[in-house]
């Protein structure tokens, strides 16, 4: 039996105002269908370095954008799991997940930086494109308050 592509999504999250985006986006593409969101946020680890911030600071920054999708998606009959991620590489991190889960899908809204903010740290999006094996879905932002 063939599988939809929104049976078992992957949805990576980077902070609060990704989280509402992303959900308004997935609710216009989604709608009532049969689909599993497993949201996630990846904490990325400095590989030796000193890390940005506590661990346990980014985990409630974590916990903050897992309450805003539970809040966004709270009336509608989508089934939702959430997880925080590790990794010194945060596509690696989600493209690895997305294997565990045997995910039909990834699927994001974009997040704006400047080039050379992508140039000099790496565009997330650019490396899942790369080196997926399942369809990326990128969302438009849409609807949004900006």
């Amino acid at each position: 039996m063939e599988r939809s592509l929104f049976e078992t999504v992957l949805v990576p999250i980077a902070n609060e105002r990704d989280a509402e985006a992303t959900c308004r986006a997935i609710l216009r593409e989604i709608g009532d269908g049969d689909a599993t969101l497993h949201v996630v946020h990846v904490i990325e680890k400095a590989g030796g370095a000193p890390d940005k911030a506590g661990v346990e600071q980014r985990r409630e920054f974590a916990d903050r954008i897992f309450d805003r999708v539970d809040t966004a998606l709270a009336t509608e009959p989508i089934p939702l799991e959430t997880a925080v991620l590790y990794g010194t590489d945060v596509a690696t991190a989600i493209l690895e997940h997305a294997d565990r889960l045997d995910a039909t899908s990834i699927m994001f809204t974009p997040r704006g930086a400047s080039r050379w903010k992508k140039l000099l740290s790496g565009d997330v999006a650019q490396k899942l494109l790369s080196n997926t094996d399942r369809p990326l879905v990128i969302l438009p932002p849409g609807d949004t308050d900006e």
